[in-house]
């Protein structure tokens, strides 16, 4: 119950910030579906409700998300968007069976570079898609997201009761309802719902047939979501001094987009601008997650009106906030002390996202990289040495050092039996112990006899 206890003014104004946040993006990320925006905001609306009573990371901010958007489209353009919900249906539960099977374990193999980078490049996104926001705006438009950037980080100074987006967006809109100022409206980003949410099974044909069109995009959706999830919540642990359950996560999350594809609304994941913004101004539970879905269907549904006459420059002068603080500006200095393996790392993570638009397509290539520059590290530190016919291995023996290990035996320098000691070595996988093996056949092609010291005391796998 702490977790709903705690500061429920700042939690709710928190969760108030967020969904401000959330509205641009999820209208966008809808269209880049090829959905309705209440598709987009009705899924918004009920994960984050379900998200918040059962997620694993209090504080988190869940909803319609472009990276699921991206994988999602596809298959609305072949299909339509019925076979949407099935296939978020079917991701739901393959979340729901990750978080069982304790798969989040897997994050301890993303390095802070990779975590890093995927900052960045969301970040970089973020301020990306507003970008033909900002281009479009004209003057006016110019100097009305000046105002709201003005405000935003202006307002503090005065009061930090009320978060200053929330202010920003009060403030604008009334400025431009009251002398007539002539900018786009959420009401020209599409049509907002006009009702609430129904729950329905998706209309399709539930036999075996379905299971093919939507089983490979339902592996996307799931994994991309779990994956954009779990780093999000590994950013708040960070920013929160706090740790959470991320198998807990993953199944919310399941249970979330199961929800979701039941009253109409594409599956989702966690939204990290949204989050830092929901934590920067005093997110800390899961009331403020809560918040952030049900003021968001108040105001699409309730207050309707009144929200499509808030200027879209405002929402923008937001998210431009938004990604100036989820950028890790520290990062940049600490280039020049860090390693250059993990340097280029994190560069490719942010290069992969941005030039792809794809969050989980450049943490996988991070991934890798970090992988292959840690195996090539351990290789190196294997060393041979010889003193007459005897040679002396220390360091791992693993597919990354074989070859070297290999070369540093030369038949044609022995006219006599040669040893070998392992006792210093690890053996890891079965490309060493092959290694050994052609290393003891170069030697026996020569007539010359090999032994071999210490193998028992190696550690294979």
């Amino acid at each position: 119950m702490r977790q709903w206890q705690e500061n429920p003014v700042s939690e709710l104004l928190a969760g108030a910030v967020a969904t401000f946040a959330l509205i641009p993006e999820v209208i966008a990320f809808s269209f880049t579906a090829g959905v309705d925006p209440q598709v987009g905001l009705f899924a918004s609306f009920v994960i984050s409700i379900v998200i918040a009573l059962f997620g694993g990371r209090p504080a988190m901010i869940s909803a319609a998300a472009g990276s699921v958007a991206l994988v999602a489209a596809p298959l609305v353009r072949e299909h339509g968007v019925q076979y949407l919900f099935a296939a978020g249906l079917l991701a739901g539960l393959m979340q729901i069976g990750f978080g069982c099977a304790r798969l989040s374990y897997l994050m301890r193999y993303v390095s802070s570079s990779v975590r890093t980078g995927f900052v960045n490049a969301l970040a970089i996104l973020i301020f990306s898609a507003q970008l033909p926001h900002i281009l479009g705006a004209g003057a006016m438009g110019y100097a009305v997201i000046a105002a709201g950037l003005a405000i935003i980080y202006l307002a503090p100074r005065l009061t930090t009761r009320i978060p200053a987006p929330l202010i920003c967006v009060v403030a604008l809109t009334a400025l431009c309802l009251t002398f007539g100022i002539d900018v786009p409206r959420v009401a020209d980003l599409g049509n907002l719902p006009e009702g609430l949410p129904v729950f329905a099974l998706p209309d399709v044909p539930f036999e075996l047939d379905l299971l093919r069109i939507i089983f490979l995009p339902a592996l996307a959706i799931a994994t991309v979501g779990m994956l954009e999830s779990l780093m999000t919540a590994s950013v708040v642990d960070d920013q929160t001094a706090t740790p959470s359950d991320k198998n807990a996560e993953a199944r919310g999350l399941g249970l979330a987009n199961l929800a979701a594809s039941l009253f109409g609304g594409i599956a989702g994941c966690g939204m990290i601008g949204q989050t830092v913004s929901n934590v920067k101004y005093g997110g800390r539970g899961r009331l403020s997650t809560m918040a952030a879905g049900s003021i968001l269907l108040l105001l699409m549904v309730a207050l309707k009106d009144v929200v499509a006459q808030v200027p879209v420059a405002a929402l923008v002068a937001i998210m431009i906030m938004v990604s100036i603080d989820t950028f890790d500006w520290a990062s940049l200095k600490r280039m020049r002390g860090n390693p250059g393996m993990s340097t280029l790392v994190m560069l490719a993570t942010v290069a992969v996202t941005v030039f792809s638009h794809n969050l989980s397509l450049g943490v996988l290539v991070g991934i890798l990289l970090s992988g292959v520059f840690f195996a090539a590290k351990v290789a190196a530190l294997q060393s041979v040495t010889r003193e007459g016919d005897s040679y002396t291995v220390v360091g791992q023996l693993f597919f990354a050092s074989a070859d070297a290990f290999i070369d540093a035996f030369d038949p044609l320098e022995h006219d006599g039996p040669v040893s070998i000691d392992l006792t210093r070595a690890k053996v890891w996988d079965i490309t060493a112990f092959a290694a050994i093996d052609k290393v003891k056949d170069r030697f026996a092609r020569h007539a010359l006899p090999v032994t071999i010291i210490g193998l028992q005391a190696a550690q294979p796998l």
